[in-house]
C-alpha cells in the first residue's frame, strides 16, 4: 500500500499529525497552545464522527466543566488573587482533571490524560520561599505570565467540556 502523498487529505481516521511533532510542540509552547492543540484535535474527531460521547461521558464532561469554573473563576478574579491561593485553584482544576479521568475509559479518557499532561508544571510550582530550606524538590515560583497562561488553559477547557457535554 502507497502512502498517501503530503498534498492529499488524509483518510478517515488517520491522524494530520505526527504524534512525535506533538510532544515536541508541547515541550515548546505554553500550557494554552497546548490545550488549544488539543481542542482542535478533539474538534476534528467529534465533527468528523470518530468520536461519540455516549450520555454518560457527556454527563461527566458537563460535571468537570462546570467544577472547572468553580475552581478558576474570570480572569479579572483571579489576578486579584495571592499567587498560593492562584495555584490553590489551578491544582484544584487538575485533581477534578484526575477524578474525571478516573471515571471514564476511551476517547475522554484520553483527552483528559492529554490536558493533564499539559497542565502537569503547575504541579512543580510553589508560592512559599524556599530560602532556609536545604530542598525544595525542584519546585519553581511561577511567573505571573505562567500563571494566566495556566489559567486561560483551565478556562479554554472548561468551555470545551461544557460544549463537548451538550453534544456539539
Amino acid at each position: 500500500m502507497c502512502a498517501p502523498q503530503a498534498d492529499e487529505p488524509p483518510s478517515r481516521g488517520v491522524l494530520p499529525y505526527d504524534p512525535q511533532d506533538v510532544g515536541r510542540r508541547q515541550a515548546e509552547t505554553g500550557m494554552r497552545a497546548q490545550i488549544a492543540d488539543l481542542v482542535a484535535e478533539a474538534d476534528t474527531q467529534l465533527r468528523g464522527g470518530l468520536w461519540e460521547l455516549d450520555a454518560g461521558d457527556a454527563a461527566l464532561a458537563r460535571k468537570a466543566a462546570a467544577s472547572l469554573a468553580e475552581a478558576v473563576g474570570p480572569a479579572a478574579e483571579q489576578q486579584t488573587l495571592l499567587v498560593i491561593k492562584r495555584l490553590e485553584h489551578l491544582r484544584e482544576a487538575l485533581a477534578v482533571l484526575a477524578v474525571t479521568l478516573a471515571r471514564t475509559h476511551g476517547p475522554l479518557a484520553w483527552f483528559l490524560a492529554r490536558a493533564i499532561t499539559a497542565l502537569s508544571p503547575v504541579l512543580t510550582w510553589r508560592a512559599l520561599p524556599a530560602a532556609g530550606q536545604r530542598q525544595s524538590f525542584g519546585t519553581t515560583v511561577p511567573t505571573p505570565s505562567e500563571l494566566q497562561d495556566a489559567e486561560e488553559a483551565v478556562r479554554h477547557l472548561h468551555t470545551t467540556l461544557a460544549h463537548t457535554g451538550e453534544g456539539r
